[in-house]
């Protein structure tokens, strides 16, 4: 049977007798993701694109120069390849050479596929630089404030910290207390860029907890799961001043290790006057950090003692930092292990993102495999990732970020392939009105999500299992084959082809191919693979069967030993602060930055603070909307990948998705399990199902996110959302000045029963079309 890799993990796929797929995890992951079960329905459902369409109001429009309509309001047109890709390559040289290559944006922010040459977003950039240039995005929507404030306070990239997070077997040997902002989500876990060989984080749990003692701040009490945890329910977007009250304990019980804050950081001082509130008159302690919590002081303080007198871990999810000024909690995580002079020794310091994917922390070698070659592009504009509707409502308009003041572009073209910005982007609502203001929207995807729905031209791209290509992840010890095992659905192409077709209408075919085809680039790649892994045998063997294995037995590693391969966050940096010193303008950790006091940011000043958020069940907003919502990342499926697969499917209540709320919440408001409610605030609605969860601090509901947005009003923003999309509720501010980051667990709403006939879905059935 057949291997292949998806995100969330490594699959046996076959077609059936009957015309269906099998699909069985891979016998030797322990802990599977139920996900892959979706690839069995989801790849030939209804709602595939099946030919290449174009929206009507559009082609009317360009043919009689009057007005275009309503994107996401009106039907499609079938039409050919040819007519397709003439249409958008025409489009795209009309705004290029009109406009200027900064009328262009090119967005494909999301995962897509695993595999190493068909990525979406890497084959649409290498076309957009070649074509003349686009305006791109900058860092993330998983962890966008981390990506700007851990350089500035360690002179790492993000990424740096997280690929060199402490291995779980050396947190298995030395840690003592794993003090866990956010939890260590095993939910999340499933999954990882590039994909999953084997799913390890519960068995790592189970041997770690033998030994380790956890903590878990977090509204939630199955953010960590798994282990004995001592739960502090603590309110949403509290994590800075519970941070600050820890370290005010240590500050003013002589706990602090003086000796290392002197050696290896700057601007303690600084820190120290904010904490004793020498600084303001306000001394962080742990009963002022306990009453905006919403939990004892008492406790704190014996958290900070427990954290002192033993070998601690502090770790901190990307949730924590997606919220109003998400840069300072992860600053003082850094600052907190910093107090407890830890950093980078075996099981001690801080780790950013462990459970957030599978393989932060796996003990796997850290191997740097190719992808497909980028070319430069000629045009240096960009915006951060969450400012989107910023952009397109506001051309001309400026944004300050990381120091620099940005001025935003005047799109006419939107370029988009293998991502879904109505599920990422922050409060919908307002993306609809900006997505009516480009010229141009062309989409390529496999399926009519809201974003194919809400484009100009969309183009049928294949799916993983209907392309030939390998997985591999640079975090991971198994690469896999991924023969195609189904022929395209419909008249579906694959993003390469796709644009290698546009690329020879716009006579760049030779730049963009280098003459090679699918075979040719699969082969291409792999030899850069065998460069970096010597011992991968030729790609016929490889291709053959099926999956490579790198990884090393470590059974015999004695307790007091670290296998090589094995990482401590900063350990050379602590063995030797000058000869590694950091990449900061000092060298050292910087609890106070020259560089960050210097932007004159009110909302982001030289050293970590903590600021009110815009919403908190603290704040004023709450007697209007009571519940702070989180909207995490959801068990059933990744972002909103395969939300029509029956993995998501069976986890939907009344067809919508499921809504947790503490038992005492529902009794409160007359609510029962199974109701189907309407979720509100000042920005929108949404319908979802009630689902009762004692482990859910009260005030505090969860919407996961990911329900394909399905509004009442189709192409026109303020309508009542059916499915239980969280995004038409959130907040679409920035973190702060400095990151500009997307804060949508910064969220209060009100809730109420849904008494009337429940609206049906159209989410569910393709759109409509009409002939010529």
């Amino acid at each position: 049977m057949p291997l292949t890799m998806t995100h969330w993990g490594a699959y046996d796929v076959d077609t059936t007798s009957t015309g269906g797929l099998s699909v069985r995890p891979a016998a030797d992951d322990p802990d599977p993701s139920p996900i892959g079960r979706s690839l069995a329905d989801a790849i030939v459902s209804p709602l595939r694109v099946r030919r290449p369409a174009v929206r009507a109001g559009w082609l009317d429009g360009r043919r009689s120069g009057g007005p275009s309509g309503r994107r996401g309001a009106e039907p499609f047109v079938e039409v050919s390849w040819d007519e397709a890709l003439d249409l958008v390559a025409v489009e795209h040289v009309r705004v290029r050479d009109g406009h200027g290559p900064a009328a262009i944006y090119g967005g494909s922010y999301g995962w897509a596929s695993a595999g190493r040459f068909h990525h979406a977003l890497s084959q649409l950039h290498r076309f957009l630089a070649l074509a003349g240039g686009y305006v791109r995005c900058v860092d993330t929507h998983s962890h966008a404030a981390a990506e700007v404030i851990v350089p500035r306070v360690l002179g790492l990239p993000y990424k740096a910290i997280q690929d060199g997070a402490t291995s779980w077997p050396v947190i298995a040997r030395h840690t003592d207390l794993m003090v866990c902002f956010g939890g260590l989500p095993t939910r999340t876990s499933q999954i990882s860029s590039g994909g999953v060989g084997r799913h390890g984080l519960r068995e790592w749990l189970g041997k770690a907890g033998q030994r380790t003692r956890f903590v878990s701040i977090s509204p939630i009490a199955d953010d960590l799961d798994g282990v004995p945890v001592d739960w502090l329910p603590a309110r949403p977007n509290t994590d800075a001043a519970i941070l600050l009250g820890l370290a005010h304990t240590l500050t003013v019980e002589g706990l602090a290790d003086e000796a290392f804050l002197a050696r290896y950081t700057v601007g303690w001082p600084v820190l120290r006057d904010y904490l004793t509130g020498a600084a303001d008159g306000q001394p962080k302690d742990a009963d002022w950090a306990g009453a905006i919590a919403g939990l004892p002081g008492e406790r704190l303080r014996g958290l900070a003692r427990r954290m002192a007198a033993g070998r601690t871990l502090i770790t901190a999810t990307w949730s924590v930092q997606r919220a109003d000024h998400g840069e300072q909690p992860y600053w003082l995580v850094i600052a907190l292990a910093a107090m407890l002079g830890q950093i980078g020794l075996p099981g001690g310091g801080f780790g950013l993102g462990y459970g957030c994917v599978a393989t932060i922390g796996n003990g796997a070698r850290r191997r740097r495999l190719p992808s497909l070659p980028q070319p430069s592009n000629p045009l240096d504009r960009f915006i951060p990732v969450a400012r989107l509707a910023d952009m397109l409502l506001d051309p001309g308009g400026t944004v300050d970020y990381d120091g620099q003041r940005l001025t935003y572009p005047d799109i006419r073209l939107v370029y988009w392939a293998g991502g879904n910005p109505f599920h990422h982007h922050q409060d919908l609502n307002r993306l609809v009105e900006a997505w009516q203001r480009p010229e141009t929207v062309v989409v390529q995807d496999p399926f009519w999500t809201a974003t194919a729905r809400h484009a100009d031209i969309v183009l049928p791209a294949t799916t993983t299992l209907e392309r030939n290509d390998f997985s591999g992840s640079s975090a991971d010890d198994v690469v896999v084959a991924m023969p195609r095992i189904l022929d395209p659905v419909g008249e579906a192409r694959d993003d390469h082809a796709i644009l290698a077709g546009l690329a020879q209408r716009l006579g760049i075919e030779d730049a963009f191919t280098e003459g090679l085809d699918e075979t040719g680039w699969l082969r291409r790649l792999y030899d850069g693979l065998r460069r970096e892994i010597p011992e991968a045998p030729p790609f016929e063997v490889f291709w053959q069967r099926g999956r490579l294995d790198f990884g090393t037995d470590d059974t015999g590693v004695a307790e007091d030993e670290i296998a090589p391969h094995w990482q401590v966050l900063l350990g050379d940096f602590r063995a030797d602060p000058a000869g590694a010193a950091l990449p900061t303008p000092s060298g050292r950790i910087e609890l106070f930055s020259e560089a960050i006091a210097g932007f004159g940011y009110p909302d982001c000043p030289g050293h970590p603070v903590w600021r009110e958020p815009a919403e908190w069940l603290g704040g004023p907003s709450a007697a209007r909307f009571p519940f702070h919502l989180i909207s995490n990342q959801p068990a059933t499926r990744l972002h909103s990948q395969l939300d029509h697969g029956m993995t998501s499917r069976e986890s939907k209540v009344a067809g919508r998705e499921p809504l947790a709320m503490n038992p005492d919440d529902a009794a409160a408001h007359g609510l029962a399990d199974g109701d189907v409610v309407k979720v509100f605030n000042d920005r929108g609605a949404c319908l979802a199902g009630l689902t009762l969860d004692p482990g859910i601090r009260s005030g505090v509901v969860r919407l996961s996110t990911g329900a394909w947005y399905d509004p009442e009003t189709l192409g026109h923003p303020g309508g009542l959302e059916r499915h239980g999309n969280p995004n038409v509720l959130t907040r679409d501010v920035g973190t702060s000045r400095l990151a500009q980051g997307p804060t949508a667990q910064t969220c209060l709403v009100a809730i109420d029963r849904w008494d009337g006939p429940v609206p049906p879905l159209a989410v569910d059935r393709p759109p409509a079309f009409r002939g010529r």
